[in-house]
């Protein structure tokens, strides 16, 4: 609710809360939500025909239309999902009370992924103060949050680079990293990341990208020039792909924490439609 009032406030959207009235004044404390839009599905004259699309959507699984009625009166990360795929949202945020597994469930079952993407995977864009490094200081590091297959890492690397253009309107610099450099180590490991930036640069040949980098060959410049010569990545680097789920976790709480870095997310990429899940810390 404190995030609904900041929204409300300074105009950055139009919001719409799905739950009862009175669940939602009990709740809301001394917040101001009054500009708010409230959807209730046990009222809204919506609600039917979104028990009808969610029927159609999921018969092939087997829906029944009390399987649907139920799902979207007790469960509200469906109904919202549902308003996004009828048109009568533009996206949904959810995640402060419920998993990512939760709020991403009905994502993949009902939106599915957008044109042209495998994947739905999760970055952080990572604000470094007093930081001449990556774009003046702005990193996206992917994926931190959700996908724990490293096999996917090329998909993932285009869609951080699509998201970094997006949301920070510079050209995207993207290093595929490991605890190696260009053959610096050999291990299996290693050759996941080798094997990904190969896939990157096939499907994604106009991206500056480049891997496998180290940490630092990746984003200091005089370190880049000496492990990686002739890189144009090297020492350049905004957009870190990680070579796993617990190397980009770690990676972006370490330079939040230690560095003082403002860390947005996890932000969600390459669902159909706008769907974003909170950290609940």
């Amino acid at each position: 609710y404190k995030a609904a009032e900041a929204v409300l406030k300074e105009g950055i959207a139009d919001l719409v809360l799905v739950g009862s009235k009175e669940e939602i004044e009990k709740n809301k404390g001394t917040y101001d939500i009054s500009g708010a839009a409230i959807v209730d599905p046990a009222t809204d004259a919506r609600t039917e025909g979104y028990i009808a699309k969610l029927v159609e959507l999921r018969q092939k699984k087997g829906m029944t239309p009390e399987q649907a009625k139920e799902l979207l009166l007790n469960n509200y990360l469906y109904y919202g999902v549902m308003m996004v795929k009828m048109g009568d949202a533009d996206g949904m945020v959810s995640g402060a009370c419920h998993s990512t597994a939760d709020t991403l469930r009905p994502c993949l079952q009902i939106l599915k992924t957008k044109p042209g993407t495998k994947l739905v995977s999760a970055f952080f864009l990572m604000v470094v103060p007093d930081c001449d490094m990556g774009a003046d200081g702005t990193f996206v590091f992917a994926d931190a949050g959700l996908e724990q297959n490293p096999e996917k890492l090329a998909n993932i690397a285009i869609s951080s680079a699509d998201s970094f253009t997006l949301l920070v309107g510079k050209e995207p610099v993207v290093a595929m990293l490991s605890h190696s450099t260009k053959g610096s180590a050999k291990h299996a490991d290693v050759d996941k990341v080798v094997e990904a930036t190969k896939i990157a640069q096939g499907l994604a040949p106009e991206l500056a990208l480049d891997g496998e980098l180290q940490l630092d060959a990746a984003i200091v410049p005089e370190v880049g020039a000496s492990k990686a010569p002739g890189s144009k990545v090297a020492g350049h680097a905004n957009v870190l792909v990680f070579p796993d789920l617990d190397a980009g976790n770690i990676g972006y709480k370490l330079v939040q924490r230690l560095g003082k870095a403002e860390a947005y997310g996890p932000l969600t990429q390459g669902i159909a439609a706008p769907v974003n899940d909170l950290s609940r810390m």
